[in-house]
């Protein structure tokens, strides 16, 4: 069977990255192929259509591949790590799963080193990626309030989310304390907006909307992207990028929907494939000039894993909260603990995001595992005194880039083709102890200025591993970075990487909006220098 024609650029993902910069690619006219090793997920198809929602996030659509066993999972080792990988594959990526909050890095997340002595700086800055964050605002949709003092003055299409009962009763907390808090910027249409219709509250966010009020990229970026004439391929896994003699890529090995290995030749590669994929699909791809795997001359390929180690507070209310209306991670937002106050023990902080109430299903569950309710003749009764009577939020907390947290490859796990699977190995540095006690300490006093009475705590929270960054860090010397400060590889001029694994730090908020920021910086600066790409 022969193999397919080549393309001028091929892309390795269909998620947040790969959508957004494909998008942005499409106006250059150049052949233009993406590969994505799920498919296409239709709004009939989601959880949230049916009634059994809640115990489908246990199964075809939980967060864990490991959970779901899906043919186009593939499976991870995340035994030694207390945080475990949560990712999607599909047209759309993890933003189909996403909760959709929708911060940006602040500005001194760009400069750590300089103002607190750890990690390193970014080779850009603030500056530099916010017209790409106004861009990927529009495109995406998002709702929020302009004026938040955390930020640089940014404008938003949309009106805030509602904050409800629940939201109005936690902002009180806050204001009784006298800390900050903000409407959460959303990735969720507030209002019908650019064909989507707006946001119907229903709360099923964590397993698809399929409202398509929801930004993930499959109803944002690729129906533009592919009217633009770029092509979509579905159910392709990809193997190794190969080489040319002179140490250039010249495409990948890939398994096609029916299982036959191809080769599709490329002049440009981009990777897309989040903090794991990336990193993996490197290191398999050995050869006598990188024989620890592709662009890896530094080491670092696969080194200096981030997560967003999390803590889960709640409370329990004497009274009905209505929580279970609205999106599910989009509410507020508190960043009274971001910055470095050395009088806390510990260097950088954190995000409070405010979580709505529970659904039944996980109420009934919650409740019997932290013992709040009682099995027999008190059954009925313990479960209404905590139906819609839960609150709370979840800290977001900064990781700081340590060479010892990595994804290596499995010495024996592999997937259904045959492919080395990832290896997580990671825990908790000191630092991230120290804040993660500081902050379930901090959301107890505001959920109890709020007016809980008792506190269900969760930290880390083990299934919170769907922030991966830093595994093909970005920087201006070779010797210490993967890819230069346009996401180019210092080792293979033609191989590009635009998604969470070029951080150089996490900062304390969700990297999506960031991660496509980046991937829209990058796409336009390639153009920029289409003439001379290689030099």
């Amino acid at each position: 069977m022969t193999d397919p024609a080549p393309v001028d650029v091929l892309i390795i993902g269909s998620g947040a990255a790969g959508a957004a910069f494909a998008w942005s690619m499409a106006d250059t006219k150049m052949n233009i192929l993406c590969l994505e090793q799920g498919d296409w997920v239709k709004a009939d198809d989601y959880p949230g259509v049916g009634m059994d929602w809640e115990e489908r996030q246990f199964g075809d659509f939980g967060l864990s591949p490991n959970q779901r066993g899906r043919r186009e999972d593939y499976p991870v080792n995340d035994s030694e790590s207390p945080i475990h990988a949560s990712m999607f594959n599909a047209v759309g990526g993890s933003t189909i799963l996403y909760a959709a909050h929708f911060p940006r890095l602040h500005p001194s997340d760009f400069r750590v080193r300089t103002l607190d002595g750890v990690a390193d700086d970014w080779p850009l800055d603030y500056r530099r990626l916010e017209p790409y964050y106004d861009i990927n605002a529009r495109m995406m949709g998002v709702s929020g309030l302009a004026g938040d003092p955390a930020y640089p003055p940014k404008e938003l299409p949309l009106p805030p989310l509602p904050l409800g009962v629940l939201g109005e009763r936690l902002a009180d907390g806050f204001n009784r304390l006298g800390w900050h808090w903000w409407p959460s910027d959303s990735a969720i249409a507030s209002q019908d907006y650019e064909g989507r219709a707006g946001c119907v509250n229903a709360g099923t966010c964590l397993v698809g909307c399929p409202q398509g009020a929801k930004a993930s990229t499959d109803v944002t970026y690729w129906p533009l992207a592919l009217r633009a004439g770029v092509r979509l391929q579905t159910r392709c896994r990809v193997r190794e990028i190969t080489l040319r003699d002179d140490g250039m890529a010249d495409g990948v090995i890939y398994y096609d929907a029916d299982g036959v290995e191809r080769h599709q030749r490329a002049e440009v590669v981009v990777l897309a494939c989040n903090g794991i994929g990336t990193p993996r699909l490197l290191l398999n791809s050995k050869s006598k000039q990188f024989p620890d795997g592709l662009a890896n001359r530094s080491g670092l390929v696969g080194k200096r894993l981030m997560f967003h180690p999390y803590a889960l507070v709640r409370g329990i209310f004497p009274e009905p909260l209505e929580g279970y209306k609205g999106a599910t991670g989009c509410c507020i937002i508190s960043q009274e603990f971001y910055e470095t106050d050395a009088a806390r023990g510990f260097v950088r902080g954190y995000s409070f995001e405010m979580l709505r109430g529970m659904g039944t299903v996980f109420t009934a569950l919650s409740g019997m595992g932290s013992g709040h309710i009682e099995s027999g003749a008190h059954h009925h009764d313990s479960y209404e005194r905590l139906w819609d009577r839960t609150a709370g939020m979840v800290a977001i907390c900064e990781d700081l880039p340590e060479e010892r947290n990595c994804i290596t490859l499995d010495p024996e796990l592999k997937d259904s083709d045959g492919i080395p699977a990832p290896k997580v190995n990671y825990r908790l540095s000191d630092n991230s102890q120290k804040m993660l006690a500081h902050c379930v300490e901090r959301g107890k006093e505001v959920l109890a200025a709020a007016g809980a009475t008792d506190f269900l705590v969760e930290a880390p929270l083990g299934v919170a591993g769907w922030h991966l960054m830093g595994t093909a860090r970005m920087g201006t010397d070779p010797r210490t970075s993967v890819v230069n400060e346009w996401g180019r590889c210092h080792d293979v001029k033609n191989l590009f990487v635009i998604d969470g694994s070029i951080f150089v730090t996490s900062g304390g908020v969700n990297p999506t909006n960031t991660i496509q920021a980046l991937a829209l910086y990058i796409a336009d600066t390639m153009k920029q220098n289409l003439a001379n790409l290689f030099d």
